[in-house]
Parts: C-alpha cells; structure tokens; sequence
C-alpha cells in the first residue's frame, strides 16, 4: 500500500470581508472567521489585501496574523505597497496574483515566463525576510519552468478553467492539471491549487497526489451562510480527504 499523503485546506476568508463591506459594519470578522476555520480543521488561512481594498481591510492582516495559530498565505499583486506590508506582516507564505482593478475575481495565472526580471525583484525581496514565495499560475510547462527558474518555493495552480469549462472539456483540463502538478513536484516544488473550487468538483483535484494544498474561500463562504461556517469548512476538508483516499486505495 502507499503512503499517505494528507491533503490540506487553506480557507480563504476573503469574502466574509465582503459581507462586511457591503453595509461598511464591525461584523462578520475575517479573524473570528479565521480561528472558527481553524478549529474545523484548516490548515492554513488565505486573504488577499487588494490594492482597491474591496474585501480584506489591513487590519484584518494584522489581526488574523496575530490572532490565529495556523499559517497565513498572504495573496498579493507585485507592488511596492504590498511589498511593503508583506515584509512587515511577515505571513508564513506570500501568493503573487495577477490583479486588475476591474476584475471580480482573480482571472488566470501570471504571466511568469514573460516577467520574470520584474517578479524576480519581489521574490528575492520576500525571501529575504524568511517568506516563503508561491507563484499563482496556469498549469503550463512555460510558466512551471519558469518559476523554478525564479527559485519560488511554491506555485499554486489554477484551477479556474477547469472550474467553469463545460462537461466535454472537463477531462482534457484536468489532465492538464494533473501533468502541471506532476511536473512541477517533479522540479521539486511544493505544489498547491485554487480558484472556483466548490463541493461539487473539488473531489477530482484532491486526488491529485502532488497537490500539498487547495485554498478555498467563496465556495465556503457560500455555504456557510447556509449552515454555518464551521460545518462549511469541516465538509469541505472530509471531502478532499476521502477523494484523495479512495485515489490511493484504488492504486494499491
């Protein structure tokens, strides 16, 4: 039999920031949020400061990084504003996204192999204060290649096409995934996942043996308003769980 490897859930809490902001209150907290997240068995905590602030407030950073006993993976655009804060923060790991103001939601992966000279400037700015750099990309051998070659120590694949793409695409884009992870744990890189994960389709991608970590937030978010956040994140971590245990027990 194989050994087994856990998978882990980074919550992402963005969006009960969201809430927040639209009635401009105190409540819901992203660090309450947080520390509920943590006892339903997260493993990590994800936020991403914006530069328009439209979610995740500064404070929020502080605070949950402070306040909440499990890694923060602090996403960030690669600005000198948000490198200043992770350098201060000093978050257990950084995610650099590509980030547009008008955007609803992070859309693709960056373009590592085209920027690698500007990124390279944060990544080492990063690592010199102890902070792990992931990179959040498509899974494409360009972009793997190229962020090994920028010495991260993560990437986070993004899953979003395969989210949204309809039933006859499904297959061939999680292959795609399945040989990004492949070649990336094979460049030895910490391999991580997410965007448009839900309930319904993030047992696949669990099954992925090289992925380390799904981070997860609007889908969570969602269903707890329904049933209450701890509930929301404890379904969520068994169903990763149980794929990727199936996955192993079929290859024995």
């Amino acid at each position: 039999m194989s050994e087994h490897h856990t998978i882990q859930l980074g919550v992402n809490v963005d969006h009960i920031a969201t809430l927040r902001q639209a009635r401009g209150t105190t409540y819901p907290d992203p660090m309450q949020a947080a520390d509920i997240a943590r006892k339903a068995g997260a493993d990590g905590i994800t936020v991403h400061l914006r530069e328009d602030r439209r979610h995740i407030q500064d404070h929020d950073v502080y605070s949950i990084r402070g306040n909440v006993n499990l890694p923060m993976n602090f996403e960030m655009a690669a600005t000198k504003e948000m490198l200043k804060i992770a350098q201060t923060v000093k978050p257990y790991e950084c995610c650099i996204v590509p980030e547009k103001r008008e955007e609803l939601t992070t859309e693709g992966g960056l373009n590592v192999a085209d920027y690698m000279f500007e990124l390279g400037d944060f990544v080492g700015a990063l690592q010199e204060h102890s902070i792990k750099v992931s990179l959040f990309i498509d899974p494409a051998e360009a972009q793997i290649s190229a962020s090994k070659e920028l010495g991260v120590d993560i990437v986070e694949l993004h899953t979003g096409t395969y989210a949204d793409c309809n039933e006859d695409q499904r297959d061939s884009e999680l292959q795609r995934i399945k040989s990004g992870a492949q070649l990336a744990h094979s460049l030895g890189l910490q391999v991580n996942a997410g965007h448009g994960l839900h309930y319904q389709n993030v047992s696949k991608i669990a099954e992925i043996p090289e992925l380390v970590c799904l981070n997860i937030g609007h889908s969570i978010v969602a269903r707890a308003a329904m049933t209450g956040f701890y509930e929301a994140v404890f379904a969520m971590k068994q169903i990763m769980i149980g794929a990727r245990l199936e996955s192993e027990g079929e290859g024995t």
